[in-house]
């Protein structure tokens, strides 16, 4: 095949815009590549039409995020251009660095064969300075300190800066960590006496490297890369953008930089990416040529038009407006659910619809939440449909290392002689019984054929190791008094405090710590569901039975479940975040309320909740054809039935969009939690009245809240007469579900103690 007619097959496979951003080769160009809009296409295509054009491959540069993309790239430029596309420097930011520094490192003090530190490393090396220091190391947890030394780096802060640094300092000093400035120096120290680099310093050190050594070292690998090329550039930090620059950016320059990303997909600020350096691009590179990529190839009109609708509330954007030439399909679905328990078991029922309605595999289906803790209510749901499933970029919730030490507790609570959840637990958290004597403890327990537990008073050891062992035995014994009183939940709460493992997860405020206490807390809501609700319980006694040994039981087929064999097909289960550059025919976004998606992280921040709804705008935009919207009215939430507003994003999408026949709005209101808020999409088709509904306070006495029954009729200030058709959950927490006749939406769903409730019967 000749040159011209290689050059016009791959031409001919692009849109004009596709086309014009692939053969605007010279000078600075930025390309913003809507969802399923072939971004992809244009990269590869762009760095072979380079080639074609004379441009010698190892001129070219081009940085990725993973090395999966870069493996990609080469293997569809290898098919425009043959072998000469293995030639091109492509990679992660990190691996085309470390590449580099291999041959310069001297430079800036370090050996050129480096040793690079992951993570466990960086723990190590943060723990033998805690004890240099003599810190506590539950204050001054090693996760903790780890990220706000990468956050540092990222920013190019160095030790001496941060200690100059009057936010830094008073963040650190409010979080009782006001040493974190003289530990990151001392990390840094021992690092370059080790000749070592952790991931961040591949960054950090690439930016020392040309920034002082701007003759040599700079002007060599600005001549070397005469074109460079960036993927998903608003995933890029600050680091990553100033070497960029350095790279690209001087006097006389052609400034052949090319950016492929979307604004509206930056979504990583937790990781140090900044949304700012897309938009500050046109800024910095005045000369630059923007082509929008704003045709979606994925999904189908309703589901484009929505994304649209949501994207246009945020402020700071750079203005595309997407569109589609697909059918308009299937509207998107809504499902109000009354509480989380509901919403895992309408989403199993969704799937299962359109399994039978439309002919979907498994794979074809994922369901995206906020948090990962949200994964439980969905896996046990599913596993009762026997529907498989997989958690993407994450473990299935029962295999999580936090959850399986909290279950362990629970199993030697009920069961001491369970040896595998005794040698999990014995040293943790941390109590001071080294590996060595639990070897000695199992080794003799099975000489004398007894459980390790019962082995315990009988051990031959030093006085200090049996000590602690004992006081270990002695907290279990305690557990197993507690259990013949307690139910799972107050138990479970006992243990995760008693045990040390609540205060442990609580001292590590990174953003994977805050993570693993979410699990934790998830794991004790579901403890509380299960004994308040029956339905979750199975057996002639169930009702009955609120024991640990019960609940352990109604788990022990959700977690056999995750040993089962490899399945082909399955549903998806992952985060927002982890779906992003992925698709599916059907997609389910879950837990859309207030402070769950967008986050309680995010309320007091304007910035955050955009990017909340950037999360949002990913999340939607993985749907091919089917996307259902669900949300719940109340939730378990560390122990507590907490009540929610719908999140406001679904107010942003258009009626149009939306079927119709599901409900409209949320069906709840409670005194002191807010009002109930009407979807904005649906404000012509349910006209409100309750203000039109309000009687005369002076003739209204409440009743006391524990004197309201199920059957009686009874009158509220803003909805009145209403007839009480049930009560559920207990004591404090106890909820009336009552008709208001007057009302569009005539449910409500009315926590007691808040309610303001006038018995007009005592029916």
């Amino acid at each position: 095949m000749s040159e011209t007619t290689t050059q016009h097959t791959y031409l001919d496979e692009l849109n004009d815009i596709q086309r014009q951003a692939v053969t605007a080769i010279e000078g600075p160009v930025m390309v913003i590549a809507g969802p399923g809009s072939g971004k992809t296409r244009v990269l590869t295509y762009r760095i072979a039409h380079l080639i074609q054009s004379g441009v010698a491959p190892w001129e070219i540069l081009t940085l990725t995020f993973t090395n999966k993309a870069a493996r990609e790239m080469k293997e569809r430029i290898e098919k425009v251009v043959g072998s000469r596309a293995n030639k091109v420097w492509a990679g992660t930011f990190h691996s085309i660095f470390s590449r580099i520094l291999r041959y310069e490192a001297h430079r800036i003090g370090y050996p050129n064969d480096f040793t690079i530190y992951d993570t466990s490393d960086t723990d190590s090396v943060i723990s033998e300075i805690l004890t240099q220091m003599g810190l506590d190391k539950k204050q001054y947890n090693k996760s903790a300190v780890r990220s706000r030394i990468s956050m540092a780096k990222s920013n190019l802060i160095t030790p001496k800066a941060y200690a100059l640094n009057e936010e830094l300092m008073g963040y650190d000093t409010m979080n009782r960590r006001p040493m974190i400035h003289m530990i990151y120096q001392k990390y840094v120290n021992k690092c370059l006496r080790s000749g070592a680099m952790d991931f961040d310093d591949l960054l950090l050190q690439m930016f020392r490297l040309l920034y002082q050594n701007p003759d040599g070292v700079l002007e060599k690998y600005r001549s070397a890369f005469q074109y460079v090329l960036v993927d998903e550039f608003q995933d890029t930090n600050y680091l990553q953008y100033q070497i960029i620059k350095l790279l690209v950016k001087y006097p006389d320059s052609k400034e052949n930089v090319c950016i492929v990303g979307d604004d509206a997909q930056s979504i990583y600020s937790f990781r140090g990416a900044t949304i700012e350096n897309i938009l500050q691009f046109e800024k910095d590179f005045p000369e630059v040529r923007t082509y929008k990529l704003e045709q979606n190839y994925r999904s189908t009109h309703h589901i484009v038009q929505a994304a649209n609708q949501v994207i246009s509330y945020n402020d700071k954007q750079i203005k595309k407006e997407i569109w589609t030439d697909k059918d308009e399909g299937e509207k998107i679905k809504v499902f109000k659910c009354m509480s989380d328990n509901e919403e895992g078991r309408r989403v199993a029922d969704g799937i299962i619809e359109q399994k039978h309605r439309y002919n979907l595999s498994n794979s074809d289906i994922s369901i995206l939440y906020r948090t990962n803790a949200q994964s439980r209510v969905f896996e046990e749901h599913l596993r009762r449909h026997n529907i498989p499933y997989k958690i993407y970029g994450g473990l299935s919730f029962y295999q999580r290392k936090e959850i399986k030490d909290m279950l362990s507790y629970l199993r030697l609570a009920v069961n001491p002689k369970d040896n595998e959840a005794l040698k999990r637990v014995i040293n943790y958290p941390k109590r001071g019984i080294g590996k060595t004597s639990v070897d000695k403890l199992a080794a003799f327990a099975e000489e004398q054929e007894m459980s390790m537990f019962e082995a315990i008073p009988h051990l031959q050891i030093s006085r200090k190791a049996y000590n602690l062992m004992n006081d270990f035995r002695k907290l279990i014994e305690s557990f197993q008094a507690k259990a013949q009183k307690m139910n799972a939940y107050d138990l479970a709460v006992h243990i995760s405090k008693q045990s040390g493992i609540l205060m442990h997860l609580k001292s590590d405020d990174s953003m994977e710590g805050m993570g693993r206490l979410e699990n934790l807390t998830s794991l004790l809501d579901g403890i509380n569901e299960f004994i308040n609700d029956d339905e979750l319980a199975e057996g002639e006694d169930a009702n009955q039975d609120k024991s640990i040994a019960s609940y352990l039981q109604s788990i022990a087929l959700i977690t056999d479940f995750d040993n089962e064999g490899d399945e082909e097909d399955f549903v998806t289960l992952m985060s927002a975040h982890a779906a992003k550059g992925l698709e599916f025919k059907s997609v389910f976004v879950v837990g859309l309320e207030e402070n769950l998606f967008p986050s309680f992280m995010s309320m007091s921040d304007p910035t955050q909740i955009d990017e909340e709804r950037r999360l949002f705008y990913v999340a939607i935009t993985r749907a091919e054809q089917y996307l259902t919207l669900s949300y719940a009215n109340s939730r378990y939430q560390f122990g507590n039935m907490r009540f929610n507003d719908p999140s406001r994003f679904l107010e942003e999408i258009a009626a149009d969009n939306v079927d119709s026949a599901m409900p409209a709005h949320n069906a709840y209101s409670h005194e002191g939690f807010g009002t109930p808020r009407l979807l904005g999409n649906f404000k012509k088709l349910q006209p409100k009245k309750e203000a039109m509904l309000a009687i005369d306070p002076s003739t209204f006495k409440a009743s006391p809240s524990h004197h309201i029954k199920e059957g009686h009729d009874v009158m509220h200030l803003k909805f009145g007469k209403g007839h009480v058709q049930s009560i559920d959950g207990e004591r404090d927490n106890k909820v009336a579900t009552i008709i208001f006749e007057q009302l569009d939406n005539p449910e409500r769903r009315i926590m007691l103690r808040f309610a303001k409730l006038q018995i007009l019967d005592e029916a």
